[in-house]
């Protein structure tokens, strides 16, 4: 029998590699999408819809997932939903309409339930002072986005886009053998089996679960949705082809997910709310700049009428989506310390239910970002859309936390306040 060491680092590297293997499929039509847009002829909405129908069921199937994993264990869980996965990814390959597409989308989605099963099967292998570290690297998985640029638009520039979901299949299907026969189960991490599922949802009625949905469904969800929406947005803002578009949109993509493992060692050190705090108003900025528009405008002189441009150029563009990544991925460690924090006892739960509101982010949004273009022609709307939802969490924040607490304090743990 391996030592606890040996086998806490299995867990957590085998747990990494497969959930961004997941997330690399929850992703995968950022970029498959754009093809089938143009031979299907979907307009944005369309597109919006066809990128966030896989986060539908990734989100809704959160908290059930993380309920099983407080009951039957994370490692059993984990193989059966990538083993469930394959097949779904395979049939796309062999999609020829748009609802085909939608409805396959349904069921490789259940890919992205593997987070609220992994945070709960790693977290309860570390002690607390170390949780925030290693739900970071875990959630550092996110990073799956960003391998989908590198990756799907090299395949489907060698062969076609079919080939993409033969790929992942096979993908999916070696990592969930590799899963199974390299980690451990440890029978003590389960919830007791005398407790109700009404037991486990009774934390739905405290008004904390609620904030930190509020907080994941902006770090996470826009993740997610711009992740999603950023590869066809270089292509038509800015005029890139697809290998150029994808790669740039990894600039958000790959910070966004790699550096959660830094997010995560800094809430340890600092606080879940500290940290979370900041990541909201780097956001804030940066999505405040993102917003405007394109703009001429002509200036009467003394000297005759002067024209000006104002907007953004695709390197400040790039440098300030790359800014926003790197907060994001703070965020989502900060906001899961908060939780390991505060429920120790139901993980599979609480992650469960902040997933599933961070997921619905991801899934809502991207239709939001095309009905906007449609509705307005201002492809920055999307921008202007998350400005304000960052803004509610930022008043959210200030109204039952941050007026009662000290801003910073080494060591400082997430606050424990009475609700607003």
């Amino acid at each position: 029998m391996a030592s606890v060491k040996v086998q806490q680092g299995l867990v957590l590297g085998m747990s990494t590699l497969a959930f961004t293997v997941c997330f690399m499929v929850w992703m995968m039509f950022a970029v498959l999408g754009v093809p089938v847009k143009e031979l299907l002829q979907l307009n944005e909405t369309q597109f919006g819809l066809l990128a966030a129908t896989p986060v539908l069921t990734g989100s809704l199937i959160r908290l059930p997932l993380g309920l099983l994993t407080d009951k039957f264990g994370g490692r059993i869980v984990f193989f059966i939903l990538m083993l469930v996965c394959v097949l779904p990814i395979y049939m796309i390959s062999l999609a020829t309409e748009y609802w085909h597409f939608l409805v396959l989308g349904l069921f490789v989605g259940l890919a992205g339930g593997s987070f609220s099963v992994g945070i709960a099967y790693v977290a309860k292998w570390f002690d607390k002072s170390t949780q925030g570290t290693a739900m970071g690297i875990f959630g550092a998985g996110n990073a799956g986005a960003a391998v989908t640029k590198f990756v799907a638009p090299a395949i489907i520039a060698a062969a076609s886009w079919q080939m993409v979901p033969k790929v992942y299949s096979a993908i999916m299907f070696i990592t969930a053998l590799l899963f199974w026969f390299t980690t451990y189960e440890n029978k003590a991490h389960r919830v007791s089996s005398s407790v109700s599922l009404a037991e486990q949802l009774r934390t739905l009625k405290d008004p904390k679960v609620w904030r930190y949905c509020q907080y994941y469904s902006i770090v996470f969800g826009g993740y997610v949705a711009l992740a999603l929406w950023m590869t066809k947005y270089y292509v038509q803002e800015y005029g890139f082809n697809l290998q150029t578009a994808a790669l740039l949109a990894a600039c958000f993509s790959l910070p966004g997910g790699v550096l959660r493992a830094i997010g995560g060692w800094m809430s340890d050190k600092w606080g879940a709310h500290s940290v979370t705090w900041w990541v909201m108003w780097v956001s804030w900025i940066c999505l405040f700049l993102l917003s405007y528009p394109p703009t001429d405008l002509i200036v009467q002189t003394v000297n005759g009428p002067q024209s000006f441009h104002i907007g953004l150029n695709a390197t400040l563009f790039t440098v300030l989506l790359f800014v926003m990544g790197i907060a994001f991925a703070f965020g989502k460690a900060s906001v899961f310390k908060y939780i390991s924090n505060d429920y120790p006892n139901n993980m599979g739960a609480i992650s469960g239910i902040v997933g599933l509101a961070g997921g619905l982010g991801g899934f809502v949004l991207p239709i939001m970002f095309g009905a906007l273009v449609d509705l307005t022609g201002v492809r920055s709307s999307c921008f202007m859309l998350m400005y304000g939802v960052v803004w509610i969490s930022l008043i959210w924040m200030y109204l039952s936390e941050v007026r009662r607490t000290p801003m910073m304090g080494v060591g400082a743990e997430s606050p424990r306040l009475s609700e607003v």
